[in-house]
């Protein structure tokens, strides 16, 4: 196992190749500040280099994941009568981590172990798979402080959910439990409290034991087929495929169903 020294986010490899970060400000309902920010993008640039990591499982300290962005922070605070600037803000420290959890070409599985709003929300969209505890709860509600969503969340909501209830969900600013967030897609699997983390890390374990390379390449092909034309996707497509068949990995692949045996993957 690795561990990195971060102030407010746990970095812990584990000897399975699965990579868990913990936002870890459990007494702000881990809410982000400039700090926590930077770290979790670092973090994730480390872990798109290091070829140990073959799954990241994102999680929070405490009973919430994510309360978003915390309103105290020097980055959104109005001083002197001054209008923040909020773009500015978005592009230096969500845009980086919203594009590398979709960009990173290994599952990220998203733990939420309580309440999921604003830009918190907004980050758990972006992974590529989500537990949630049957406490659990999401919330946009950028619009009650004449906001709109971010961090992706315009992007990220239809895409889940389809366009009626990402706009119900959005124009509203209305609380979803877990019950029907995972009734309506926003959420893939839910779990009891003290069964959270044991059940994520099977599935990341799993994840991890796969064709990392495929993984890949298939987050790849699902960010070109979001947004472009049939055409253009199935030519986009094709070019994966092409270089997933001259991966170890499918070699293996057809070489253990061909011997009936369990593929031994090495992310290569």
């Amino acid at each position: 196992m690795a561990n990195k020294n971060y102030e407010k986010l746990i970095y812990q490899l584990e000897a399975n190749g699965v990579l868990v970060l913990t936002l870890n400000r459990p007494d702000k309902l881990n809410s982000f500040d400039d700090d926590l920010s930077f770290e979790l993008i670092e973090a994730l640039k480390q872990a798109e280099k290091d070829k140990n990591v073959r799954a990241i499982l994102l999680t929070g300290a405490g009973r919430g994941f994510c309360a978003g962005q915390d309103l105290q922070s020097r980055s959104v605070s109005q001083s002197n009568g001054t209008a923040p600037h909020l773009g500015d803000s978005i592009r230096k420290r969500y845009m980086p981590i919203i594009l590398k959890l979709r960009t990173i070409e290994k599952p990220v599985v998203c733990a939420i172990n309580g309440v999921a709003a604003g830009a918190g929300a907004s980050i758990a969209f972006a992974c590529d798979y989500r537990f949630a505890v049957e406490e659990a709860s999401f919330i946009q509600a950028f619009i009650k402080v004449g906001l709109i969503p971010d961090s992706g969340a315009c992007f990220m909501l239809p895409r889940l959910v389809g366009l009626g209830r990402a706009m119900d969900l959005m124009m509203t600013g209305r609380k979803v439990d877990a019950a029907e967030a995972l009734s309506i897609g926003l959420v893939n699997r839910l779990c009891p409290s003290d069964s959270l983390m044991a059940e994520a890390m099977a599935f990341c374990t799993s994840l991890a034991e796969g064709p990392t390379k495929a993984f890949g390449l298939l987050k790849r092909a699902v960010n070109k087929a979001m947004d472009t034309d049939i055409e253009a996707y199935l030519n986009y497509e094709a070019d994966l495929q092409e270089i997933a068949g001259r991966t170890k990995d499918f070699k293996e692949g057809v070489s253990a169903f061909t011997e009936k045996r369990a593929p031994v993957f090495s992310g290569q």
